[in-house]
């Protein structure tokens, strides 16, 4: 990894999910929200990303998250079957599922994309350890 590097950005993620990345462990999570999914849907296995727990409305220059590579990469649709007296119903629920291995903490540079309907793109840089809180 370089001094500042161009990833795609997970935003709006749990306290639970970035406080288990911060302790280096291999984590799986599933991605649900539509601007998630968009960002993550053409991520490759290897690819580096930011995740953090800010939306993406927030992100600024110095907004802080961790570095994962991606591992593992999976679409999930599941059938969910409904019926009653009148009706008979399928519907069907997409998710995306990322084994993540996180490397380091990094910090926003520029924020070089985030509008609705595009995949949040931030230039960030590592923050040695002696300087994260």
């Amino acid at each position: 990894m370089g001094d500042n590097m161009e990833y795609v950005a997970l935003t709006g993620l749990s306290e639970r999910v970035i406080t288990e990345l911060k302790q280096n462990r291999l984590l799986t999570i599933e991605i649900k929200s539509p601007h998630n999914f968009l960002a993550a849907m053409n991520l490759n296995v290897g690819d580096f990303i930011f995740l953090t727990r800010t939306s993406s409305d927030d992100i600024t220059g110095g907004t802080t998250g961790i570095v994962a590579r991606l591992l593992k990469h999976q679409i999930i649709t599941q059938r969910v079957m409904q019926s009653g007296e009148m009706y008979y119903e399928e519907r069907e629920m997409t998710t995306l599922r990322l084994q993540l291995d996180p490397r380091c903490i990094a910090r926003v540079r520029k924020v070089l994309s985030n509008k609705i309907g595009e995949i949040s793109k931030v230039d960030a840089e590592e923050i040695p350890l002696y300087n994260a809180q």
